[in-house]
C-alpha cells in the first residue's frame, strides 16, 4: 500500500470511529478520533470539518470556529465549512462575521436552504428584516419542505404582527423533527396566543413539556401570556418568576437572539406590573448581551462629529459649491430614535401628494461611497456633486414617480444633513424632538434590530444624545430656513397648527386624511408601529418619571451637557 493509500486509510478510519462515537454520544470519545484524524491527514478537510463538528457540539466555539477555518482554508468552495464557521461566530456574538460566512456559503451553493435560512435570521436580527423576508420566500419557493425557511419566516412576520400570514405559514406544513418541531409549536403557539385563540394555543403548548433549557423562557414566555389572557395575574407572577431563572440556566448551546428576547419579553411584563427595579435589571441583561456583539467608542463618534462640523462651515454652506437640482421631492425627517420620526412619516404618508419611503440607508451609502470623510465631501466641486445627486434622485424617484414629496425616515441621517444639503439644494428637513430623557427612557427599553451601539450603556446613551443636539445646533445655524423643529408634544397639544406648520415648510396644501393617518394599513417597521396605528395621544410623555432612579446615569449625562433646562421636570 502506499504512503498516500495508508494516510488516506487512516484518516478514513479515524473519521468512521468519530462517527461511531458521536452516534452513541461519546462527544470525548468522538473529539479524540476526529484530533487523531487530522494529526493523520493535516492536509486534507474533512478531519478539521469533523473535528469543528464536535466542538460545536461541545459548545466550545472559539475552537470550532479554528477547526472550520482550516477546512475552508483547504476547500475554500466548500459550503459547509463557511456555515458551521458563521454559526460559531454567531456564538460568540460576532454577527456581521456570521452574516459574511453565510454569504461566502451562498456563493458556493446558491440554493444552500441552511445558508440562505441563516442569513435572513441575521439579517433580520441586524435589522434587515425588509431584505430577509424575500430571500426566506425564494427558499420556500424552492423547497415548501425547508422547515428552517418557514420558521425564520413565521419569526419574521409575527416581528411585523402579521400574525394570521404567520399561523397560515405555518399550518401549511408541520416538521417531524422533534427539534423543528418544538420550534413549529413554539411559534405557532404565539400565533394563535396574539390571535385570542387560547385554547388550541394552550393546546400546542401542552405538546412542549419536554422543551430542552435552550429553549424554556420561550415556553414560559408564551405560558405566562396565556396566563395573563386569561386574568391569572398571580400565576402570570410564578411564571414570571421561572422564566428569570430559566434564563440563567439557557446554557453554551442557547441561541444568543432566544436570550435576547426573553430578557425583552421579561421587561416588558414587569414594566407592565408596575416593577421598574425588576424591568430595568432585564433591560440591562439585554442589553449586556447586545454590547458584546456592538462596539461603542466615544472618540470615534465624537471625531465624526466635530469633522463634520469644521468641514460644512457656515462659510462652506454659504458660499461653496453644490449640485444644480433644484428637486424638492426630497424630504428628510431626522432627531433621535424615538423621538417622533415615525409619527412625523405616517401623517405626512397620509397625505395625497406625499410618499412614505421609511428608513432608507442611500444617504449614509452615498456617504461611505465618497469615502466618508466629511472634509472629502465638503471640498467635492459642482460636477462631482451632480454626479452624486443624479442618480440619487432617480432612485428616488423610481419608488414614488408621481409624488410631490418623498419623506426619508432614517434617524441617522442626522450624522449626514451636510452631504444632503450639498448634493440635494431643494430638499427640507423635520427636526424632530422630544424630553431627551424620553427619549433615552424609550431606547434603552426597546429592543432595536441593527446596530445601535451607543445604547446598551445609560451613560454612553445620554452621551450621544447630548452630542446629536450639538450638531443638529450646528445645522440650524448653516441651514438657514431649511430646518423645522417639531416637538413631540406640539401632535399632542394643537395638532391643526402643527400640521399646518409642516406642510407650510414642505410648500404643501392642506389634506384632511393627515388627520386619520392611523388608519393606514401600509406597513411600518419601526418599533413604534403600535403606536401610529392609534390617535395622537401623550401616553408616551414623561414616561421617564417613573424610573428616575434607574435613569440617574442618562440623566447626569445630559445635565453636563446643558440639555434640561428646556425641559422641566415638572412642566405644569
Amino acid at each position: 500500500m502506499s504512503a498516500e493509500s495508508s494516510t488516506q486509510a487512516g484518516f478514513e478510519s479515524f473519521l468512521r470511529a468519530c462517527a461511531a462515537h458521536r452516534q452513541a454520544g461519546d462527544l470525548q470519545g468522538a473529539l479524540r478520533a476526529a484530533s487523531s484524524a487530522c494529526h493523520a491527514a493535516p492536509a486534507r478537510p474533512e478531519p478539521h470539518y469533523a473535528y469543528g463538528e464536535i466542538w460545536l457540539a461541545l459548545g466550545d466555539f472559539p475552537r470550532a470556529e479554528q477547526a472550520f477555518a482550516a477546512a475552508i482554508k483547504l476547500a475554500p468552495g466548500n459550503p459547509e465549512p463557511w456555515v458551521n464557521y458563521g454559526i460559531a461566530r454567531y456564538k460568540q456574538d460576532a454577527l456581521e462575521d456570521a452574516k459574511i460566512a453565510m454569504r461566502a456559503a451562498l456563493r458556493c451553493a446558491p440554493e444552500h436552504e441552511v445558508a440562505a435560512g441563516n442569513l435572513a435570521a441575521f439579517m433580520r436580527i441586524s435589522g434587515e428584516g425588509e431584505q430577509a423576508e424575500p430571500l426566506l420566500r425564494q427558499a420556500l419557493a424552492r423547497r415548501p419542505d425547508d422547515f428552517g425557511a418557514r420558521l425564520n419566516l413565521a419569526v419574521e412576520l409575527l416581528e411585523q404582527d402579521r400574525c394570521a400570514e404567520a399561523l397560515a405559514l405555518l399550518d401549511e406544513a408541520a416538521p417531524v423533527q422533534p427539534d423543528a418541531l418544538r420550534h413549529w409549536r413554539l411559534q405557532r403557539s404565539l400565533a394563535l396566543l396574539r390571535l385570542g385563540q387560547l385554547q388550541e394555543a394552550e393546546a400546542e403548548l401542552a405538546g412542549l413539556d419536554d422543551a430542552p433549557p435552550e429553549i424554556r423562557p420561550l415556553l414560559l414566555w408564551r405560558r405566562l401570556l396565556l396566563a395573563m389572557a386569561r386574568g391569572e395575574q398571580a400565576k402570570g407572577r410564578e411564571l414570571a418568576g421561572e422564566m428569570a431563572q430559566a434564563c440563567e440556566t439557557m446554557g453554551p448551546h442557547s441561541v444568543p437572539e432566544h436570550r435576547l428576547m426573553a430578557h425583552y419579553d421579561l421587561a416588558s411584563f414587569f414594566a407592565r406590573e408596575g416593577d421598574s427595579a425588576s424591568a430595568m435589571a432585564q433591560w440591562r441583561a439585554g442589553h449586556a448581551l447586545l454590547a458584546r456583539m456592538q462596539n461603542f467608542a466615544r472618540p470615534a463618534y465624537l471625531a465624526f462629529i466635530d469633522a463634520s462640523i469644521e468641514a460644512f462651515s457656515p462659510a462652506r454652506m454659504a458660499t461653496g459649491a453644490r449640485a444644480r437640482n433644484d428637486d424638492a421631492a426630497p424630504v428628510f425627517i431626522i432627531g433621535m430614535p424615538r423621538s417622533g420620526t415615525t409619527l412625523c412619516e405616517q401623517i405626512l404618508a397620509a397625505h395625497g401628494q406625499v410618499f412614505g419611503a421609511g428608513e432608507r440607508a442611500a444617504l449614509s451609502q452615498v456617504c461611505h461611497g465618497l469615502g466618508g470623510a466629511p472634509a472629502r465631501i465638503a471640498a467635492l466641486d459642482g460636477p462631482a456633486l451632480d454626479a452624486v445627486a443624479a442618480p440619487y434622485l432617480a432612485a428616488l424617484h423610481d419608488l414614488a414617480p408621481a409624488a410631490a414629496r418623498i419623506v426619508d425616515k432614517m434617524p441617522g441621517n442626522t450624522l449626514f444633513l451636510g452631504l444632503a444639503a450639498l448634493i440635494l439644494p431643494g430638499a427640507k428637513f423635520i427636526h424632530c424632538v422630544r424630553d431627551p430623557r424620553d427619549i433615552g427612557f424609550s431606547i434603552f427599553t426597546y429592543r432595536f434590530y441593527g446596530a445601535h451601539p451607543y445604547a446598551h450603556d445609560l451613560a454612553d446613551l445620554g452621551w450621544t444624545i447630548a452630542q446629536q443636539e450639538r450638531l443638529m445646533a450646528h445645522w440650524q445655524a448653516v441651514l438657514p430656513g431649511r430646518i423645522l423643529t417639531v416637538k413631540l408634544s406640539d401632535w399632542v397639544e394643537d395638532f391643526a397648527s402643527t400640521l399646518a406648520r409642516v406642510l407650510a415648510h414642505l410648500g404643501l396644501p392642506p389634506d384632511e386624511a393627515c388627520a386619520r393617518f392611523h388608519e393606514s394599513t401600509a406597513t411600518v417597521r419601526t418599533v413604534s408601529r403600535h403606536q401610529v396605528r392609534q390617535p395622537i395621544n401623550a401616553r408616551g410623555i414623561g414616561r421617564w418619571r417613573a424610573y428616575k432612579a434607574e435613569l440617574q446615569p442618562l440623566i447626569a449625562e445630559l445635565e453636563t451637557a446643558g440639555l434640561l433646562a428646556a425641559w422641566p421636570e415638572d412642566p405644569s
